[in-house]
This record gives C-alpha cells, structure tokens and sequence, in this order.
C-alpha cells in the first residue's frame, strides 16, 4: 500500500511539471491523421486554393497541391466553424485561399524568391518591391505557420452582392498596404471590412499576422513543433 502511495505520488509530480507544449499530442511530419478537409468541417466555406492555381505571385502551380482542397488541423477546423456561423448570421461566408501548406510547397517559394529574374508576376503581387528584396525583408521564408496546420488565409464573401467584401487590397500584395492597420487611401468601409474579419476570427481563438490582413493562427495550435510534408489532397477515410 505505502509503495502504491509512492508511485501515485511521484506520478503527480511529473505530471505537475509537464508543460502544455510537452502534453499536446506529437505527430510526424508525414501524418495528416490529425487533419480534416477543410469544406467538411466548415460546410459554408468557399475556397479558392490559389497556390494549385497559377495564379499566384510565383506564376505556376505550387508543389505539393495535388488537388484543389484547404486542410487544416481539426482544432482550427472548429475554431474556424464557429467562425463561419457567427460571420453567416451577418450576411457572410469564409473564403480560404490557404490553409496547410506542405514543407516543400515553402521550399519551392524560397527557390523562386532566389531567382531574381523570374518577375512574371511582379505587377500583380509585388509592384512596388523588388524581387531581390522578398526573402530579405521576409515577405518569403524557409519555414511557415501555414506548415503546422492550424494557419489560413481568407477573406469575406457578402451573400446580399455575390462578391468578395472590399479590403482594400488584395491577398498575397506584398507591401505595408497589406498591414491590417494601414491607413493610405483606404476608404472607411474598407477599413470596417478589414476590422470586422479581424475582429471574428479573434472571437474565436485566432491571432492575426500585423503584416498581412488576411493571414490568421489558432492561438493553441496543436501541433506548434511540427512542419508538416505531406501533400494536399483529399484525406483517406
């Protein structure tokens, strides 16, 4: 009996000292098990996967997105369903343009910000940056939230017009007008837009990026460690 009160003891310790990080599940990098597809959580959301398009700031399909479908953790999954009925009982759907990105699809971008000649799509993306300065100033970078899984890029979709709600600037500018507080020549309603999708994705356990409107992260990611490589595409069930 008195060893049994030792060993309960000495597991309470230990489990005193763990921290939240080390109590989170691991996964490995290759394992999408802890991912949904995205438009199955959030019925309503519209997506746009821009990087299995070409149209993008690198001008052709990106590695690694096999199909044209948003993943995400399925903590950020919730979180962002909770998001969706909120905006939707005010007249708006969640539009994604990036959720998981795979490791190699942010290696491909590094190898194109090093290619400093290969400017095709400068005048929609980046007019005013020279390309040499991308991965300097960290517009591109070797690692990225959106690898973790718990990271999306979207915007609002107004219901009553049919279109996309006016932020004053488009997803993936690079440039201080992409800053969620910019000012310029932003008109006040684009300046409420930009608030307003602010403000719901806070709501609900999301921390914005201050360098891009657009780009949001779960607060408690799951996996805060891990960049994952899989690729996108449609979960086996």
């Amino acid at each position: 009996m008195r060893l049994c009160k030792i060993l309960v003891g000495a597991l309470f310790a230990v489990m005193m000292f763990v921290t939240p990080a080390a109590a989170q599940k691991s996964s490995a990098p290759d394992d999408p098990s802890g991912f949904v597809v995205l438009s199955e959580a959030v019925p309503d959301i519209i997506q746009e996967i821009r990087y299995y398009s070409t149209y993008n700031f690198v001008g052709d399909r990106i590695d690694g997105y096999e199909q044209p479908v948003a993943l995400m953790t399925r903590e950020a999954a919730a979180a962002l369903k909770n998001v969706s009925d909120y905006v939707m009982r005010r007249g708006y759907r969640l539009k994604v343009y990036d959720a998981y990105r795979p490791q190699m699809a942010v290696d491909h971008f590094v190898r194109w910000a090093k290619d400093v000649k290969d400017t095709r799509m400068k005048k929609f993306f980046y007019p005013t940056i020279d390309k040499s300065r991308l991965f300097p100033e960290e517009y591109i970078m070797e690692k990225s939230g959106h690898t973790r899984g718990s990271t999306i890029d979207l915007t609002l979709f107004d219901m009553k017009t049919g279109k996309e709600v006016d932020m004053g600037g488009t997803f993936d500018h690079f440039g201080i007008e992409s800053h969620p507080d910019y000012k310029g020549k932003l008109t006040k309603r684009q300046l409420k837009n930009r608030q307003f999708l602010r403000n719901a994705m806070m709501k609900f356990g999301f921390r914005p990026l201050e360098t891009e409107w657009w780009h949001f992260t779960l607060e408690n990611e799951p996996y805060p460690d891990t960049y994952f490589t899989f690729i996108v595409r449609e979960l086996a069930r």
